[in-house]
């Protein structure tokens, strides 16, 4: 969910590029309301786009995606996935559960979604069989854990991506205050190590807030 109109891009490109986008549905746009309304962190619109895109091309079955909050990149996975495929979803907060059940139930993509309830870093390692793609939007202090935890459940070939990895610029530069000192370092030490890591062969592109994008090479 946008904070301003862009965090990278001047706001004059920001501008013309979000005209560019097709207005999401009703209940996408319900969603974002009420995410806006009650200060919920969602994906912003092309962010949510591009993991569907790109779940879409790969013909992913199964996705495991760390942080639900109000399911809306979740609604947008299981739109782009078979009706026999499976999304994997991890949330701790049981009132971000009741209302991401209500949404992906008035999708119609309830039988894609298994929720499960917990702390991501305590529920992937219980995890069992491998996905085609994984997206990480959750704890940013926990990134790094989500990735050594994640990674080896993803098969050879298969995708991985992680949202807000520029955190608004701070990463680049410094702080806006002391209580985001913790989150910009550890996306400072996600940030080089998932460009390094020797199973990935990665990016990171400037959308949204930034998305660190890998696919994986080796197991």
């Amino acid at each position: 969910m946008k904070d301003s109109i862009d965090a990278i891009l001047q706001p004059e490109q920001a501008g013309y590029l979000d005209n560019l986008l097709s207005p999401p549905d009703a209940l996408l746009m319900e969603m974002e309301h009420f995410a806006e309304a009650n200060n919920v962190p969602i994906a912003d619109r092309e962010v949510a786009l591009f993991v569907e895109i790109t779940a879409r091309a790969m013909r992913a079955r199964r996705i495991l995606e760390v942080g639900m909050a109000i399911g809306y990149s979740v609604v947008c996975l299981a739109r782009a996935i078979e009706s026999e495929g499976l999304i994997v979803t991890i949330e701790p907060d049981e009132e971000m559960i009741r209302r991401a059940e209500d949404f992906i139930s008035r999708a119609g993509v309830r039988e894609r979604v298994r929720i499960e309830r917990g702390r991501a870093l305590d529920v992937v390692p219980r995890l069992t069989g491998t996905f085609d793609l994984i997206f990480i939007d959750a704890v940013k202090e926990e990134y790094e854990g989500y990735l050594d935890a994640a990674l080896p459940l993803l098969r050879t070939g298969g995708a991985i991506i992680a949202d807000n990895v520029l955190w608004k610029g701070q990463v680049a530069g410094e702080p806006r205050s002391p209580k985001m000192k913790a989150s910009t370092e550890a996306l400072r030490r996600f940030n080089e190590k998932f460009m390094r890591h020797p199973q990935l062969r990665s990016i990171i592109i400037p959308v949204g807030d930034g998305l660190a994008y890998g696919v994986k090479t080796s197991e």
